[in-house]
């Protein structure tokens, strides 16, 4: 049955328990050298609280954190109740965004910065402009955080694929890196995999989805029914070392995407017992 906010409220304080056991589960498997989380962005269409449930429903204690679940503009009291509410629930937050940063302003860039450094983001994935790249960069350095570009496919005037942030990024300080979109790459024609190789240390985060066309964005579906080469992507990442997280961006069935998420992890946890042997 499709999880919506209503179904989800209903099923109240008997899901409390419930909620602990998979979490527990997840975490007494075999350990991985990367962390197989959730980006919220994945439940936009929730609030923070039913998000937070539903990530400990799916069985992962990571999360990359969207602005609706901590907005930008928020106090710092509001930024430090909200950073709690995640800790309290034993998530870890890998990072924060996508957050564009496409205006050429220190003065705006820096705000960013306070805010991940505020609500405990140790990483930024970030939608730049080749002008503000430099600003950015400097921000990482003052600040100790890692800023991943995310790359948005053909659509993208600034970074379509990850090659093209590699190249601008390549000579700058180690906490200058990539959050490599899976779906995004493969709809530019380039080969995921490959990719993944080229980015090397690089490599700070990753976007996991999967499509049904590799070329056609709408074609979306849960991971392991399309056409994303998944079990060679892990590969790829266990032979590099990769240590970030993989956060499962869940776009489609934003009014009910419990059920779909769960069934994309059950596939990826799936793979990985299999490279496991």
């Amino acid at each position: 049955m499709p999880v919506t906010r209503r179904s989800l409220l209903a099923f109240g304080g008997v899901a409390s328990s419930a909620l602990a056991a998979p979490l527990a589960m997840a975490n007494n498997t075999a350990k991985e050298q990367f962390q197989l989380g959730v980006a919220s962005y994945s439940l936009r269409q929730f609030s923070r609280s039913l998000a937070i449930k539903m990530v400990k429903q799916i069985g992962t204690p990571y999360i990359n954190i969207k602005e609706f679940h901590l907005p930008y503009r928020s106090t710092p009291e509001e930024l430090a109740r909200g950073r709690a509410e995640f800790e309290k629930a034993g998530l870890k937050i890998l990072g924060g965004g996508t957050i564009n940063l496409q205006k050429n302003d220190e003065s705006d860039i820096r705000f960013y910065f306070e805010y991940a450094k505020a609500a405990g983001m140790p990483l930024m994935v970030v939608a730049p402009t080749a002008q503000t790249v430099p600003l950015i960069e400097k921000m990482a350095v003052r600040y100790n955080i890692k800023v991943a570009i995310h790359n948005h496919g053909p659509e993208d005037p600034h970074f379509p694929t990850p090659q093209s942030a590699l190249k601008l990024i390549r000579n700058m300080d180690p906490r200058m890196g990539l959050c490599i979109d899976v779906g995004h790459t493969t709809r530019t024609g380039v080969d995921v995999v490959e990719s993944i190789a080229e980015a090397g240390s690089r490599l700070l985060d990753m976007h996991m989805k999967d499509l049904k066309n590799l070329k056609d964005r709408d074609s979306q579906c849960v991971v392991g029914e399309g056409a994303m080469p998944v079990v060679a992507i892990f590969k790829q990442l266990r032979k590099m070392n990769y240590n970030g997280g993989v956060m499962l961006e869940y776009e489609i069935e934003a009014d009910s995407p419990l059920v779909g998420m769960q069934r994309s992890f059950a596939y990826m946890r799936g793979v990985l017992a299999g490279l496991n042997g």
